[in-house]
Formats: C-alpha cells, sequence, structure tokens
C-alpha cells in the first residue's frame, strides 16, 4: 500500500482527473459498437478508477458513478 499527502488543490484535481476518467469510460460502455471483450476490460478498469474516486468523493457523489449493469450489455 501506498501513502500520499496532498493538499486541497491537489485533491481537487485529482477528484476532476478521476471523474472525467469515469465519465469517458461511462460512454464507452454505452457505445454499441465496442465489442463484449473491449467492454469488459473498460469495465475492469472503470472498477479501479471508481474504487479510486470513493476515497474522495462523497456518497452523494459516488451515486452518480455507481456502474449499472445495463452498460456492460
Amino acid at each position: 500500500m501506498l501513502g500520499i499527502l496532498l493538499n486541497d488543490r491537489e485533491t481537487q484535481e485529482i477528484d476532476y482527473l478521476l471523474r472525467k476518467e469515469l465519465d469517458e469510460m461511462l460512454m464507452d460502455l454505452k457505445d454499441m459498437k465496442l465489442d463484449k471483450q473491449m467492454k469488459t476490460a473498460i469495465e475492469a478498469r472503470y472498477k479501479v478508477i471508481f474504487r479510486m474516486y470513493a476515497r474522495l468523493a462523497s456518497p452523494k457523489q459516488l451515486s452518480k458513478y455507481a456502474l449499472n449493469r445495463k452498460y456492460t450489455k
């Protein structure tokens, strides 16, 4: 396990980066052109990024990014 100390500005920047990455992956999961194997890989990465974001975000903010199974079909 790694530890890191961040000031408020750095925390806001990481929060922003993680949200944008989650948004991009959600758009990719909605894309009907991608095959199932690609979506599975994106979903695995999404789960890792989501867990990172969960350490910074409030439950209300997290609910927006909770992965719905409809994206992976």
